[in-house]
């Protein structure tokens, strides 16, 4: 239990919090491109720049920005979340002893899960509110009115359900094995460039986490897509059986979006979403490192136990 409640699993859970607000407040309009061009599919622009400068021409200089108090809260209390429950359970499981790969897999596994069902609802509102007042192409997609976050829960509630809270929690939960995609093949591209030299530089490292961590995204970028829709909730499609965006939503929102725009229709947005991951990922650890290591100093303890 001293575990679980000890001060440096709130070190790492409060700077893994600060980190990803830090880096997603820098990127945050390429996210706005990137949730654009997943929900509104008859946008013509495709590219990441060009998403962008029609946004603020149309809505002005502000509007990548929209929604962007929503989304920085839930992103801290996702990242506070996960942090805390990962290291937590790290502590619990490994008590000073060398943690493994397999270890580590299983303890972020269950950090995400535990993640995905405690904020899936912030994040359906959060992307209510970012999508409001966007002008959209598809004539599918019915307006909101909503005058905050307290105000979007309770309309969300009143008139769709308190489970509509949960909408994309399925796919949310297969999404937990991108961050596993992501490790394995960061560890394949490890033990090959290590054959070739004796040590990693800091520019290897990053370059092959960022090539993980695209690969990742792409393989499961189609999901992200359907979660955004599912979290949306306001596409007049297959109003039937949407609860937690079950297997059978999926499939058919998966089927809907080949059928009408191909299967590189499953990617739309994929430019924006690789930009944000990766340069968001590599900010928010460099945050997140510098901060963990500072309050530890600060504490006067010697050495944080490594992850």
């Amino acid at each position: 239990m001293a575990s679980v409640l000890s001060y440096e699993s709130l070190v790492h859970a409060v700077a893994g919090a600060v980190g990803s607000m830090t880096a997603m407040t820098v990127f945050f309009p390429l996210d706005t491109a990137r949730l654009r061009l997943q929900v509104d599919e008859k946008r013509k622009s495709k590219t990441t720049h060009m998403v962008l400068l029609e946004i603020i021409k149309e809505e002005g200089l502000l509007a990548p920005y929209r929604g962007w108090f929503p989304v920085i809260s839930s992103l801290c209390c996702s990242n506070f979340v996960y942090f805390y429950t990962f290291n937590s359970l790290k502590a619990v499981w490994v008590k000073g002893q060398h943690s493994t790969t397999g270890k580590d897999l299983v303890v972020g596994f269950v950090a995400g899960v535990v993640n995905v069902l405690l904020t899936t609802p912030l994040w359906v509102v959060n992307t209510r509110l970012k999508l409001q007042g966007a002008k959209f192409r598809n004539e599918d997609i019915v307006p909101t009115n909503y005058n905050g976050v307290i105000d979007a829960f309770h309309q969300i509630i009143r008139d769709e359900g308190i489970l509509a809270l949960w909408n994309g929690t399925f796919p949310s939960l297969l999404l937990v094995f991108n961050p596993a995609i992501q490790f394995m093949f960061y560890e394949g591209l490890k033990r090959q460039l290590l054959k070739k030299r004796m040590k990693l530089s800091s520019l290897d490292v990053f370059v092959i986490g960022a090539i993980a961590k695209a690969i990742a995204t792409t393989v499961t970028y189609p999901l992200q897509t359907v979660q955004s829709i599912l979290r949306f909730g306001h596409h007049r499609l297959n109003p039937e059986n949407r609860t937690l965006g079950s297997l059978r939503n999926i499939l058919y929102l998966l089927h809907q979006r080949v059928r009408r725009f191909g299967i590189m229709g499953l990617y739309k947005g994929l430019e924006a979403k690789l930009l944000q991951t990766v340069l968001t990922a590599a900010l928010m650890f460099l945050v997140y490192e510098k901060l963990t290591a500072a309050t530890f100093t600060v504490m006067g303890l010697k050495s944080a136990r490594k992850r």
